[in-house]
C-alpha cells in the first residue's frame, strides 16, 4: 500500500467506522464483543480489497456490502459451533451414560465380591488386576494348578451372587 491508499483507507475508517458499527450490533442483536470482533473484520477486508474497489458503485456501498455479508458469515459460523457444539454435548453425553453404567455394574460387582470370604475376594481382585496366576499363587501360598480351581469355584459363586433370582 502506497501513502495514498493508506490515507484513503484512514479516511474511510474515519467517515463509515460507526455506520459498520450500527450494523454490525443490529445484525448481532446488541453483543458489542461480537460487534467489534466483525468490526475489525470488515476493514480488514476494505484494507485488503482498496486497491480493487472499481467505483461501480460508491465507497459507502461497497463498505456497506462488506460488512452484511461479513456479518451473515459471522451468524452462519456462529451457528455451525453452535450446532457444532450440541453435536459434541450429545455425545460427551452419551459417553457419560455408558460410564454411568459402567460405574453401576462396576459397583455392583464389588458388592458381590464383598460377600466373598476374605481368601477368595483377594485372589479375585487379584485376578480383575491382571495378576498371572504364579504370582497370585505366590501371593497366597498356594499351587498355581490350585489357584486356576479356586478362581473357577469364585466365579462360579460370584455369577449366582450376580443372578438375579426369580423366586417369588
Amino acid at each position: 500500500m502506497d501513502a495514498k491508499q493508506t490515507e484513503l483507507f484512514e479516511k474511510l475508517y474515519a467517515d463509515h467506522h460507526a455506520m459498520v458499527l450500527q450494523m454490525c450490533l443490529g445484525y448481532l442483536k446488541g453483543d458489542r464483543i461480537q460487534a467489534d470482533d466483525v468490526v475489525q473484520e470488515v476493514f480488514i477486508k476494505i484494507w485488503q480489497n482498496l486497491d480493487k474497489f472499481r467505483g461501480a458503485s460508491s465507497y459507502k456501498t461497497w463498505i456497506y456490502r462488506i460488512t452484511v455479508n461479513s456479518c451473515l458469515g459471522f451468524i452462519n459460523k456462529s451457528k455451525k459451533e453452535k450446532k457444532r457444539n450440541l453435536n459434541e454435548l450429545s455425545e460427551n453425553l452419551e459417553a457419560q451414560e455408558s460410564t454411568i453404567l459402567e460405574t453401576d455394574e462396576a459397583q455392583t460387582l464389588y458388592t458381590a465380591i464383598g460377600k466373598l470370604a476374605e481368601t477368595d475376594r483377594l485372589i479375585i481382585m487379584m485376578v480383575l488386576e491382571g495378576q498371572e496366576y504364579d504370582t497370585i499363587g505366590e501371593v497366597m501360598g498356594i499351587n498355581p494348578s490350585n489357584v486356576r480351581v479356586k478362581i473357577h469355584r469364585i466365579k462360579k459363586r460370584l455369577k449366582k451372587l450376580l443372578t438375579p433370582t426369580n423366586h417369588g
